[in-house]
């Protein structure tokens, strides 16, 4: 079986958010965890938001149950951690580098995806970025952290941005794996600037 670029960048996305869950069960000081919770947190935030994604469009059985290889790349990405803690746990702590990585590659896939099932562009979008940050949400909902999505730091904006550029390029006819790469680096762009300088959107308050 012959497999696309886009195929492989969606394994290293699952890879990345494994990294992410799994760093994060490991640094937890709160809660001991063993070899089988980091694993399973590591496992649930590889899958969450794609998961979701396959329910919503119907699409069965979901993508990691009939695709052996998504699960070789949540193992190897768990065992990345395992054997080498400390290097993950340096990036993940200097450029939120598997955090970021990963919602850009799902935002753009989860949008494409949802495009190949026939969904309208506003949905689409809205399904590219539920992909992206679904996962996070278990993750820190597991961890006892606010998710990201309920913190200052801008986070689902920069999915939504990264989808909405996707659709616009592929209405330009952008060639996919172009886009795929320039739409992704606009998200971890958007996510490690605002990182850097604190920015978030304007709080809404009630009179």
């Amino acid at each position: 079986m012959e497999f696309s670029f886009s195929y492989y960048i969606g394994l290293a996305g699952i890879m990345v958010f494994t990294i992410s869950g799994a760093t994060a069960a490991l640094e937890h000081k709160e809660h001991h965890h063993d070899v089988f919770s980091v694993f399973f947190t590591g496992f649930i935030t590889a899958i969450g938001g794609g998961t979701l994604r396959d329910i919503t469009l119907g699409n069965y059985p979901v993508s990691w149950v009939k695709d052996e290889n998504i699960l070789w790349a949540i193992f190897v990405g768990f065992l990345l951690v395992i054997l080498l803690p400390k290097v993950v746990t340096k990036l993940r702590n200097e450029l939120f580098l598997f955090d970021t990585l990963g919602i850009g590659i799902y935002t753009v896939l989860g949008t494409r995806i949802a495009l190949d099932h026939g969904v309208n562009a506003f949905a689409s979008a809205l399904l590219g970025m539920i992909s992206a940050i679904f996962g996070g949400v278990i993750r820190d909902t597991l961890m006892n952290e606010v998710p990201f999505i309920f913190r200052k730091e801008i986070y689902a904006t920069a999915c939504l941005a990264g989808s909405v550029l996707y659709l616009v390029l592929n209405e330009w006819e952008c060639q996919a794996n172009l886009n795929l790469i320039v739409s992704a680096s606009l998200v971890v762009c958007i996510r490690l600037v605002a990182v850097r300088f604190n920015l978030g959107l304007p709080k809404l308050k009630i009179f």
